[in-house]
């Protein structure tokens, strides 16, 4: 029994370190999908053609998957827990906010570009996943305002939907994640094939996109760990500051 306790305290890792792992892996995840846009897909433009696409994954990767987990680990702060939830309210939501703002523009960029093109919008498992995503983002984050941070919200309402809140908070990220990394695996099997490298011969490009989808897979994975990690959840209490 001692040494079963002995060996849960040495995985029992604080949680400031692995935020700053996580920052810089989803610093990291941004950088690269920037860089594959960027050096191999030609840049950023806003002229309709495939550098206007170029904004989509990385606004979906940057606002979706690395934007909203910051925001869903925000009440995992030890030094939330002893100060009162308002601001932590407000930057919660704000944050998501701007992960919404950064998904719709990428919505936008490649709707854009396919309307631009003469190519059909909606026709692949990729996009009606990240339509979905988004949508459920959207009815999750007015839910949220509505419940949590509206101060006429009555605290049986706000104590029956947090679960519910919580829930769909991990769901929508795991759901982004799948979106983000089938997206990169369906532009690599149309960019990669008559006049390059074909992509079953994993040619450089193949070979950095997949190594960024498998980061923004494990980016997922450690936020939604995190999230259900009892030692890092923000204690129940019965102080002013938590039943504002």
């Amino acid at each position: 029994r001692r040494c079963h306790h002995r060996s849960v305290a040495m995985l029992d890792v604080p949680f400031p370190p692995f935020c700053a792992f996580l920052g810089t892996l989803g610093l990291l995840c941004v950088a690269m999908v920037g860089t594959w846009c960027q050096h191999w897909r030609g840049g950023f433009s806003l002229d309709g053609s495939s550098r206007t696409f170029n904004w989509h994954p990385v606004l979906m990767v940057t606002g979706l998957v690395v934007l909203y987990g910051a925001a869903a680990l925000v009440y995992r702060i030890p030094s939330t827990w002893s100060s009162p939830k308002l601001p932590w309210k407000v930057l919660h939501g704000g944050l998501a906010l701007g992960a919404f703002i950064l998904s719709v523009l990428g919505l936008a960029a490649v709707f854009c570009f396919h309307n631009s093109q003469g190519t059909p919008n909606m026709y692949s498992l990729h996009s009606w996943m990240g339509l979905a995503t988004v949508l459920l983002f959207s009815f999750q984050w007015a839910a949220g305002f509505g419940a949590f941070l509206l101060p006429w919200a009555p605290t049986w309402l706000r104590a029956l939907y947090k679960p519910i809140h919580v829930f769909f908070g991990s769901a929508i990220l795991m759901l982004s994640v799948a979106s983000c990394v089938s997206g990169i695996n369906e532009k690599l099997f149309f960019s990669l094939k008559n006049g390059t490298t074909a992509y079953k011969l994993l040619p450089p490009e193949a070979v950095f996109a997949n190594i960024l989808g498998l980061l923004i897979l494990l980016f997922g994975v450690l936020v939604v760990g995190a999230l259900a990690r009892p030692s890092w959840k923000r204690p129940d209490s019965d102080s002013p500051g938590s039943r504002q």
